[in-house]
Protein backbone atom coordinates (compact mmCIF):
# COMPACT_ATOMS: atom_id res chain seq x y z
CA UNK A 1 0.00 0.00 0.00
CA UNK A 2 1.82 3.44 -0.73
CA UNK A 3 1.91 5.73 1.76
CA UNK A 4 -0.69 8.93 2.19
CA UNK A 5 1.83 11.48 0.45
CA UNK A 6 -0.29 14.67 1.11
CA UNK A 7 -0.74 13.40 4.62
CA UNK A 8 3.10 13.07 5.16
CA UNK A 9 3.51 16.37 3.73
CA UNK A 10 1.25 18.10 6.21
CA UNK A 11 2.80 16.58 9.11
CA UNK A 12 5.78 17.76 8.27
CA UNK A 13 4.81 21.03 7.51
CA UNK A 14 2.96 21.42 10.98
CA UNK A 15 6.22 20.37 12.70
CA UNK A 16 8.24 22.70 11.21
CA UNK A 17 5.50 25.27 12.24
CA UNK A 18 5.24 24.57 15.72
CA UNK A 19 9.00 24.94 15.66
CA UNK A 20 9.17 27.92 14.06
CA UNK A 21 5.92 29.13 16.51
CA UNK A 22 8.24 27.56 19.64
CA UNK A 23 11.61 29.32 18.72
CA UNK A 24 9.67 32.80 18.05
CA UNK A 25 8.06 32.70 21.50
CA UNK A 26 11.56 31.94 23.04
CA UNK A 27 12.84 35.19 21.37
CA UNK A 28 9.86 36.50 22.46
CA UNK A 29 10.11 35.79 26.15
CA UNK A 30 14.03 36.34 26.05
CA UNK A 31 12.79 40.11 25.08
CA UNK A 32 10.75 40.26 27.75
CA UNK A 33 12.74 38.65 30.38
CA UNK A 34 15.70 40.40 29.22
CA UNK A 35 15.56 44.34 30.84
CA UNK A 36 17.48 47.16 29.36
CA UNK A 37 19.18 47.94 32.83
CA UNK A 38 20.42 44.09 32.33
CA UNK A 39 23.14 44.78 29.44
CA UNK A 40 24.16 48.37 28.61
CA UNK A 41 27.74 48.80 30.51
CA UNK A 42 28.98 45.92 29.58
CA UNK A 43 26.16 43.79 31.36
CA UNK A 44 26.06 45.46 34.95
CA UNK A 45 22.42 45.16 36.37
CA UNK A 46 20.85 47.16 39.24
CA UNK A 47 21.31 45.69 42.41
CA UNK A 48 23.42 43.12 44.16
CA UNK A 49 22.11 39.86 41.65
CA UNK A 50 21.99 37.65 45.59
CA UNK A 51 20.73 40.20 47.67
CA UNK A 52 17.16 39.13 48.72
CA UNK A 53 16.44 40.77 51.76
CA UNK A 54 12.71 41.71 52.21
CA UNK A 55 11.92 45.34 50.98
CA UNK A 56 9.90 47.84 53.23
CA UNK A 57 6.86 49.12 50.99
CA UNK A 58 8.17 52.20 51.54
CA UNK A 59 11.35 52.00 50.14
CA UNK A 60 10.12 50.14 46.89
CA UNK A 61 9.11 52.05 43.77
CA UNK A 62 6.89 54.84 43.64
CA UNK A 63 3.69 54.82 41.47
CA UNK A 64 4.02 56.63 38.01
CA UNK A 65 1.04 55.64 36.04
CA UNK A 66 -0.28 59.03 36.26
CA UNK A 67 2.68 61.54 35.68
CA UNK A 68 3.00 65.43 35.99
CA UNK A 69 5.84 65.32 32.82
CA UNK A 70 6.39 62.76 30.23
CA UNK A 71 9.63 63.46 28.27
CA UNK A 72 9.59 63.40 25.13
CA UNK A 73 7.27 62.35 21.83
CA UNK A 74 8.75 58.59 21.41
CA UNK A 75 11.76 59.61 19.47
CA UNK A 76 15.32 60.06 20.92
CA UNK A 77 15.52 63.10 19.77
CA UNK A 78 13.17 64.72 21.42
CA UNK A 79 14.66 63.73 24.99
CA UNK A 80 16.94 66.39 26.05
CA UNK A 81 18.87 67.99 28.89
CA UNK A 82 16.87 71.04 28.96
CA UNK A 83 13.53 69.41 29.00
CA UNK A 84 14.82 67.12 31.67
CA UNK A 85 16.18 70.26 33.74
CA UNK A 86 12.34 72.26 33.01
CA UNK A 87 10.55 68.66 33.95
CA UNK A 88 12.56 68.75 37.62
CA UNK A 89 12.12 72.49 38.24
CA UNK A 90 7.93 71.86 37.78
CA UNK A 91 8.54 68.69 40.00
CA UNK A 92 5.92 65.90 40.38
CA UNK A 93 5.97 62.65 38.71
CA UNK A 94 8.16 62.71 35.45
CA UNK A 95 8.63 60.01 32.82
CA UNK A 96 10.81 59.52 29.69
CA UNK A 97 9.11 58.87 25.91
CA UNK A 98 12.39 58.20 23.94
CA UNK A 99 11.89 55.35 22.36
CA UNK A 100 12.10 51.43 23.11
CA UNK A 101 15.99 51.56 22.92
CA UNK A 102 18.16 53.09 25.92
CA UNK A 103 18.99 56.40 25.57
CA UNK A 104 21.79 58.72 27.13
CA UNK A 105 20.79 62.57 27.93
CA UNK A 106 23.76 64.81 28.68
CA UNK A 107 22.97 67.57 30.94
CA UNK A 108 25.37 70.81 31.10
CA UNK A 109 24.14 71.87 34.45
CA UNK A 110 22.47 70.26 37.42
CA UNK A 111 18.91 69.51 37.53
CA UNK A 112 17.39 71.95 40.40
CA UNK A 113 14.10 70.64 42.63
CA UNK A 114 12.38 73.67 43.95
CA UNK A 115 11.34 73.14 46.89
CA UNK A 116 7.36 75.41 46.30
CA UNK A 117 6.66 73.31 43.21
CA UNK A 118 5.59 70.15 44.34
CA UNK A 119 5.86 67.94 47.50
CA UNK A 120 6.46 64.85 45.61
CA UNK A 121 9.51 64.03 42.67
CA UNK A 122 10.38 61.51 41.37
CA UNK A 123 12.26 60.82 38.06
CA UNK A 124 11.57 57.18 36.51
CA UNK A 125 13.84 56.28 33.31
CA UNK A 126 11.85 53.25 32.92
CA UNK A 127 15.02 50.67 32.60
CA UNK A 128 16.01 53.00 29.62
CA UNK A 129 17.38 55.89 30.50
CA UNK A 130 20.94 57.24 31.64
CA UNK A 131 21.34 60.90 32.31
CA UNK A 132 25.27 61.92 31.64
CA UNK A 133 26.65 64.97 33.61
CA UNK A 134 29.70 64.31 30.71
CA UNK A 135 31.74 64.56 33.72
CA UNK A 136 31.68 68.27 33.69
CA UNK A 137 28.71 69.25 35.82
CA UNK A 138 26.45 67.58 38.52
CA UNK A 139 23.34 66.14 37.80
CA UNK A 140 20.52 66.47 40.01
CA UNK A 141 20.26 68.77 43.25
CA UNK A 142 17.61 69.46 45.69
CA UNK A 143 18.52 71.61 49.11
CA UNK A 144 15.45 72.69 51.36
CA UNK A 145 17.99 75.24 53.09
CA UNK A 146 19.00 76.86 49.87
CA UNK A 147 16.88 79.98 49.79
CA UNK A 148 17.58 79.91 45.51
CA UNK A 149 15.72 76.94 45.32
CA UNK A 150 12.70 79.04 47.89
CA UNK A 151 12.41 78.48 51.58
CA UNK A 152 8.93 76.69 51.95
CA UNK A 153 9.30 76.36 56.37
CA UNK A 154 10.78 78.21 58.79
CA UNK A 155 12.63 74.76 59.73
CA UNK A 156 14.48 74.29 56.24
CA UNK A 157 16.37 71.26 57.76
CA UNK A 158 13.53 69.21 59.33
CA UNK A 159 10.96 69.02 56.75
CA UNK A 160 8.98 66.69 55.44
CA UNK A 161 9.03 67.66 51.63
CA UNK A 162 10.48 67.29 48.79
CA UNK A 163 10.17 63.76 49.01
CA UNK A 164 12.89 62.74 45.79
CA UNK A 165 12.44 59.27 44.32
CA UNK A 166 14.71 58.44 41.46
CA UNK A 167 13.99 54.71 39.42
CA UNK A 168 14.74 52.80 37.11
CA UNK A 169 17.56 55.24 35.70
CA UNK A 170 21.43 55.33 35.27
CA UNK A 171 23.51 58.24 36.35
CA UNK A 172 26.87 58.87 34.93
CA UNK A 173 29.88 61.04 34.71
CA UNK A 174 28.59 63.31 37.21
CA UNK A 175 31.51 65.93 37.99
CA UNK A 176 30.96 68.29 41.10
CA UNK A 177 34.50 69.30 40.87
CA UNK A 178 33.36 72.72 40.33
CA UNK A 179 30.71 73.31 43.21
CA UNK A 180 31.72 75.49 45.91
CA UNK A 181 29.00 76.30 48.01
CA UNK A 182 27.42 73.01 48.32
CA UNK A 183 30.33 70.31 47.34
CA UNK A 184 30.49 66.48 47.40
CA UNK A 185 27.94 64.43 45.35
CA UNK A 186 28.94 64.45 42.11
CA UNK A 187 26.09 62.84 40.58
CA UNK A 188 23.33 63.81 43.39
CA UNK A 189 23.49 66.19 46.22
CA UNK A 190 20.24 66.17 48.57
CA UNK A 191 19.52 68.29 51.78
CA UNK A 192 16.03 67.84 53.38
CA UNK A 193 12.75 66.17 53.20
CA UNK A 194 13.19 62.80 52.27
CA UNK A 195 15.27 60.90 49.42
CA UNK A 196 15.32 57.25 47.91
CA UNK A 197 16.95 55.57 45.06
CA UNK A 198 15.49 52.33 43.56
CA UNK A 199 16.65 49.91 40.81
CA UNK A 200 19.22 52.64 39.78
CA UNK A 201 23.00 52.63 38.83
CA UNK A 202 26.01 55.05 39.50
CA UNK A 203 28.85 55.11 36.97
CA UNK A 204 32.12 56.84 36.40
CA UNK A 205 30.68 59.98 39.08
CA UNK A 206 33.19 62.10 41.09
CA UNK A 207 33.59 65.33 43.62
CA UNK A 208 36.20 66.64 44.79
CA UNK A 209 39.32 64.81 45.14
CA UNK A 210 41.04 65.91 48.47
CA UNK A 211 39.71 67.58 51.74
CA UNK A 212 38.62 66.34 55.29
CA UNK A 213 34.92 66.54 55.04
CA UNK A 214 33.82 66.28 51.19
CA UNK A 215 32.76 63.20 49.83
CA UNK A 216 30.60 61.22 47.98
CA UNK A 217 31.19 59.86 44.18
CA UNK A 218 27.74 59.43 43.73
CA UNK A 219 25.27 60.39 46.16
CA UNK A 220 25.93 62.97 49.09
CA UNK A 221 23.21 63.66 51.66
CA UNK A 222 21.88 66.09 54.45
CA UNK A 223 19.45 66.54 57.32
CA UNK A 224 16.55 64.08 56.30
CA UNK A 225 13.58 64.36 57.98
CA UNK A 226 12.99 63.60 61.59
CA UNK A 227 16.16 61.50 61.08
CA UNK A 228 14.25 58.90 58.84
CA UNK A 229 16.61 56.96 57.02
CA UNK A 230 17.83 57.16 52.95
CA UNK A 231 16.85 54.46 51.35
CA UNK A 232 18.91 52.62 48.47
CA UNK A 233 17.27 49.63 47.16
CA UNK A 234 18.81 47.41 44.42
CA UNK A 235 21.23 49.56 43.51
CA UNK A 236 24.68 49.41 41.71
CA UNK A 237 27.56 51.59 42.61
CA UNK A 238 30.21 50.91 39.99
CA UNK A 239 30.19 46.84 40.26
CA UNK A 240 32.91 46.43 37.05
CA UNK A 241 36.96 47.69 36.61
CA UNK A 242 36.35 51.10 35.18
CA UNK A 243 32.96 51.94 35.98
CA UNK A 244 33.58 52.96 39.78
CA UNK A 245 33.04 56.33 41.46
CA UNK A 246 35.01 59.09 43.58
CA UNK A 247 35.51 61.12 45.88
CA UNK A 248 37.75 62.74 48.76
CA UNK A 249 35.63 60.67 51.21
CA UNK A 250 32.96 57.98 50.28
CA UNK A 251 33.83 56.73 46.81
CA UNK A 252 30.20 55.81 46.31
CA UNK A 253 27.84 57.79 49.46
CA UNK A 254 28.63 60.52 51.96
CA UNK A 255 26.67 61.61 54.74
CA UNK A 256 26.52 64.03 57.73
CA UNK A 257 23.97 63.20 60.13
CA UNK A 258 21.77 60.80 58.15
CA UNK A 259 20.80 57.42 58.74
CA UNK A 260 20.88 54.72 55.60
CA UNK A 261 18.95 51.79 54.70
CA UNK A 262 20.89 50.22 52.15
CA UNK A 263 18.59 46.68 50.46
CA UNK A 264 20.06 44.49 48.09
CA UNK A 265 22.68 47.18 46.68
CA UNK A 266 26.17 46.56 44.89
CA UNK A 267 29.14 48.63 45.61
CA UNK A 268 32.33 47.60 43.90
CA UNK A 269 35.60 49.25 42.34
CA UNK A 270 34.68 52.78 44.53
CA UNK A 271 37.12 54.93 45.40
CA UNK A 272 38.01 57.41 48.52
CA UNK A 273 41.14 58.99 46.95
CA UNK A 274 41.66 61.98 49.67
CA UNK A 275 44.45 61.76 51.92
CA UNK A 276 45.44 62.81 55.51
CA UNK A 277 41.65 62.00 57.29
CA UNK A 278 38.99 64.35 59.37
CA UNK A 279 40.63 66.44 60.62
CA UNK A 280 43.16 66.07 58.27
CA UNK A 281 47.06 64.97 59.32
CA UNK A 282 49.62 67.80 59.42
CA UNK A 283 50.62 68.44 56.35
CA UNK A 284 48.15 66.07 54.15
CA UNK A 285 45.05 67.42 52.46
CA UNK A 286 42.36 65.63 54.44
CA UNK A 287 40.21 62.76 53.27
CA UNK A 288 40.49 59.29 52.02
CA UNK A 289 37.97 57.59 54.45
CA UNK A 290 35.03 55.08 53.38
CA UNK A 291 35.79 53.36 50.07
CA UNK A 292 32.59 52.90 49.18
CA UNK A 293 30.49 54.61 52.50
CA UNK A 294 31.27 57.63 54.48
CA UNK A 295 29.06 58.42 57.76
CA UNK A 296 29.79 61.04 60.18
CA UNK A 297 27.42 62.86 62.79
CA UNK A 298 25.80 61.03 66.15
CA UNK A 299 22.86 59.27 66.32
CA UNK A 300 22.48 57.38 62.77
CA UNK A 301 22.18 54.20 61.79
CA UNK A 302 23.46 52.89 58.84
CA UNK A 303 21.66 49.38 58.09
CA UNK A 304 22.83 47.13 55.25
CA UNK A 305 20.70 44.31 53.97
CA UNK A 306 21.39 42.11 51.17
CA UNK A 307 24.16 43.58 49.82
CA UNK A 308 27.34 42.85 48.53
CA UNK A 309 30.71 45.74 48.98
CA UNK A 310 33.56 44.50 47.69
CA UNK A 311 36.51 45.88 45.63
CA UNK A 312 36.58 49.09 46.80
CA UNK A 313 39.72 51.68 47.89
CA UNK A 314 40.84 53.83 50.24
CA UNK A 315 43.80 55.44 51.71
CA UNK A 316 42.96 56.25 55.15
CA UNK A 317 40.73 54.69 57.02
CA UNK A 318 37.72 52.59 56.24
CA UNK A 319 38.46 50.62 52.84
CA UNK A 320 34.71 49.12 52.70
CA UNK A 321 33.02 51.90 55.33
CA UNK A 322 33.83 54.66 57.53
CA UNK A 323 30.97 54.95 60.16
CA UNK A 324 31.93 57.80 63.20
CA UNK A 325 29.45 58.81 65.24
CA UNK A 326 30.86 61.39 67.33
CA UNK A 327 29.24 60.73 70.40
CA UNK A 328 29.18 57.50 70.16
CA UNK A 329 25.27 57.25 70.43
CA UNK A 330 25.01 55.49 66.32
CA UNK A 331 25.17 51.90 65.29
CA UNK A 332 25.44 49.43 62.50
CA UNK A 333 23.15 46.89 61.78
CA UNK A 334 24.28 44.44 58.77
CA UNK A 335 22.70 41.24 57.53
CA UNK A 336 22.65 38.73 55.17
CA UNK A 337 25.42 40.53 53.19
CA UNK A 338 29.38 40.11 52.07
CA UNK A 339 31.65 42.54 52.57
CA UNK A 340 35.24 41.26 51.31
CA UNK A 341 38.17 42.03 49.31
CA UNK A 342 38.26 45.42 49.74
CA UNK A 343 41.76 47.54 49.54
CA UNK A 344 43.66 49.37 51.92
CA UNK A 345 43.14 51.67 55.13
CA UNK A 346 43.54 50.99 58.64
CA UNK A 347 41.91 51.30 62.18
CA UNK A 348 39.68 48.31 62.10
CA UNK A 349 39.04 47.59 65.41
CA UNK A 350 36.67 45.15 65.13
CA UNK A 351 35.78 44.31 61.36
CA UNK A 352 37.78 43.99 58.51
CA UNK A 353 36.85 46.93 55.84
CA UNK A 354 35.14 48.69 58.68
CA UNK A 355 36.57 51.50 60.70
CA UNK A 356 34.57 52.67 63.50
CA UNK A 357 34.96 53.19 67.46
CA UNK A 358 35.60 50.80 69.22
CA UNK A 359 32.39 50.56 71.31
CA UNK A 360 30.22 51.29 68.75
CA UNK A 361 27.50 48.41 68.24
CA UNK A 362 27.64 46.82 64.81
CA UNK A 363 25.01 43.77 64.96
CA UNK A 364 26.44 41.26 62.15
CA UNK A 365 24.06 38.37 61.23
CA UNK A 366 23.85 35.51 58.30
CA UNK A 367 26.67 37.62 56.89
CA UNK A 368 30.40 37.39 55.19
CA UNK A 369 33.26 40.21 56.52
CA UNK A 370 36.87 39.29 55.57
CA UNK A 371 39.78 41.02 54.58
Amino acid sequence: MMPNLTLAKHCVLLIVMVLFYNCSKANENDTDISTPLDHPFDGIPAGNPDGNAAIPEEAGLEDISNPNTVIGDGTPESCTGALFIDAVAKGGKIVFNCGEEPITITLNEPAKVFNNANNEVVIDGGGLVTLNGNNETRILYMNTCDPDQVWTTPHCQNQDHPRLTVQNITFANGNSKNETAYDGGGAIWVRGGRFKAVNCRFFNNVCKETGPDVGGGAIRVFSQYNNQPVYIVNSTFGGKEGFGNTGSNGGAISSIGVSWTIINSLFSHNSAIGSGGNPSSSGTPGGGSGGAIYNDGNTMTLNISGALIELNKVNDFGAAIFFVSNDHSGNVVINESTIQNNIGGSWYPVYPGISAHADTPIAVTNSTLSP
